[in-house]
C-alpha cells in the first residue's frame, strides 16, 4: 500500500490549500476551500468593476457635479441670508429694548417729578386753603387722590390713548409719559404695551389732580372776589363807606403763554390777592355797627320824627327803641372803645362806644352799666343790662348810631348787616 497521499483505486488525491500561521509555540492553520476562494475573488472583481463604472459615470457626467455644486451654493447663500436677517432682527430688538428702557426711565423720572411737584403744591396749598375756607366758606372739596378708583383705572387701560415715536413731529409738546415705542398696535399685547398704557393712565390721573387743584384755587378766588363785591355793594348801596378797590375789569397786556408751574403760581397769587381783598372788606365792614343789639325783640319806635311819648308833640327820635325786659344783657354791635359810661340826662344810664372812622353807638335807659370809659370791646360784648332809667315810659333799649356826632338811621346799618351777615 502506498502512502496517505495516494490511492490504489482512484489514483492521486488533491489536498486542500492550507494556510498555516505560526507565532512562537502557537500554530494556527486555515483551510481554504476552492469554492470559498472563487467566491472571494468574484466579490472583489464585482467591487472593482462597480467602482470603475461609478467613477466613469461621474467623470462623464460633469453636469451632475455642477448641479450639485450650484445647489450647495444656493443652500449656503440661503443660510447666509437667514443669518443676516436674524442679525438684523436681533439688532432691531436690541434697539427697541434700549429705546423702551430710555423712555421708561424718562417716564418714571417725569412722573416722580410731577409727584414731587404735587406734594410741594399740597404743602403750599394747605395753609392757604384753610384760610380760604375760613374766609370764603365751604367749597366742594377736591381730593388729592387719583380721580378714578383702581377698578375704573384698570378698566380704562384698554381705552388709554397712545402715541408712537414715528408720529411725533418736531414741534410736538406732549410729555414723554404719553409717548409709546410702538409705531403700530400689536395683535398680542406685550408687557411694554401694558406699561405704556399704565403710564398714560397715571399721567392722566396726575393731570386730573393738577386740574382739580387749579379749579379749586380758581373757585375759591372767584368766591372771595364775589363775597368782597357783595359786601362792598351792600355797604355802598346803603351809603356806608368802604375802602377797597375790587374792580378787576380794567385789565390788559400782551399774551404770554404759561407753563403749568407758572399757572399754578399765578392762581395762588390771585387767590392770595382775593383773600386779602376779602379780608380788607371784612375788616372795614366789621368796624361798622351792622349787628342787631337786641335780636328777636321788636322795634317799638323807629328813627325819625314821631310824637313825643311824654309831651305828645312832634319830635325827632335819634335812635331805635327795642322792647326788652329789665335785666336783659345789652350787647355792643361792633368792636370799639368805651367813651362814655354813666348817667346822661334823658338817656338815663348810657354807654357810648367809638368804632372809628367817625362812627359811634349809644345804648340808653340801662338799668346797669358793666363797662368803664377807655375799655376796649369786641363785637357782642355785654356793656350792661336793659332797663327804664332816664326819660322813659317803660323798659326798653334805646339804640343810636352816630357818624361824626350826627345821628343816622340805625335801620340802614341793620339792613346791610342782615345782607352781609353770612359773609362775615
Amino acid at each position: 500500500m502506498k502512502s496517505n497521499g495516494q490511492s490504489t483505486v482512484f489514483g492521486r488525491r488533491k489536498e486542500p490549500h492550507t494556510v498555516i500561521i505560526a507565532r512562537g509555540n502557537e500554530i494556527r492553520h486555515f483551510t481554504v476551500r476552492p469554492w470559498l476562494a472563487a467566491f472571494i475573488g468574484s466579490a472583489l472583481a464585482a467591487i472593482a468593476i462597480g467602482y470603475l463604472l461609478a467613477t466613469s459615470y461621474l467623470v462623464l457626467r460633469d453636469d451632475l457635479i455642477g448641479a450639485t455644486t450650484a445647489r450647495q451654493a444656493r443652500m449656503q447663500q440661503a443660510y447666509e441670508d437667514r443669518i443676516s436677517a436674524l442679525r438684523a432682527q436681533v439688532d432691531r430688538i436690541t434697539s427697541r429694548q434700549l429705546l423702551d428702557q430710555q423712555l421708561m426711565e424718562t417716564k418714571v423720572s417725569e412722573l416722580l417729578a410731577r409727584q414731587t411737584q404735587l406734594s410741594q403744591r399740597h404743602g403750599r396749598l394747605g395753609p392757604i386753603l384753610e384760610r380760604a375756607e375760613s374766609e370764603v366758606g365751604d367749597v366742594p372739596a377736591v381730593s388729592d387722590a387719583p380721580a378714578k378708583p383702581d377698578a375704573e383705572i384698570t378698566g380704562s387701560l384698554s381705552q388709554a390713548p397712545t402715541y408712537s415715536v414715528a408720529s411725533l413731529s418736531a414741534g410736538d409738546t406732549r410729555p414723554f409719559s404719553l409717548w409709546s415705542t410702538r409705531s403700530e398696535p400689536l395683535d398680542n399685547e406685550t408687557a411694554a404695551d401694558r406699561a405704556d398704557k399704565l403710564f398714560v393712565s397715571i399721567n392722566a390721573s396726575l393731570k386730573t389732580i393738577e386740574s382739580q387743584q387749579l379749579t379749586r384755587i380758581t373757585t375759591l378766588a372767584d368766591n372771595a372776589y364775589r363775597n368782597a363785591d357783595a359786601i362792598s355793594q351792600a355797604l355802598q348801596a346803603a351809603g356806608l363807606p368802604v375802602d377797597a378797590e375790587l374792580d378787576k375789569n380794567d385789565v390788559g397786556g400782551p399774551l404770554v403763554p404759561l407753563d403749568s408751574s407758572m399757572i399754578f403760581d399765578s392762581k395762588v397769587k390771585e387767590l392770595d390777592e382775593a383773600l386779602d381783598a376779602l379780608d380788607q372788606v371784612k375788616k372795614e365792614a366789621r368796624k361798622l355797627p351792622l349787628t342787631n343789639p337786641a335780636p328777636g325783640h321788636p322795634v317799638t319806635s323807629p328813627f325819625g320824627v314821631r310824637t313825643d311819648p311824654i309831651l305828645g308833640t312832634a319830635a325827632l327820635h335819634t335812635g331805635m327803641d327795642f322792647r326788652a325786659p329789665i335785666g336783659m344783657p345789652a350787647k355792643v354791635t361792633a368792636a370799639g372803645v368805651v367813651t362814655k359810661a354813666g348817667w346822661n340826662g334823658g338817656y338815663g344810664r348810657m354807654v357810648e362806644v367809638d368804632h372809628g372812622n367817625g362812627f359811634s353807638t349809644r345804648y340808653g335807659h340801662l338799668s346797669e352799666i358793666d363797662v368803664t370809659v377807655g375799655q376796649k370791646l369786641a363785637a357782642g360784648d355785654v356793656i350792661g343790662k336793659t332797663g327804664s332809667s332816664g326819660r322813659s315810659t317803660g323798659p326798653h333799649l334805646h339804640y343810636e348810631v352816630r357818624h361824626n356826632g350826627e345821628a343816622v338811621d340805625p335801620l340802614r346799618f341793620l339792613a346791610v348787616g342782615k345782607k352781609v351777615a353770612h359773609y362775615l
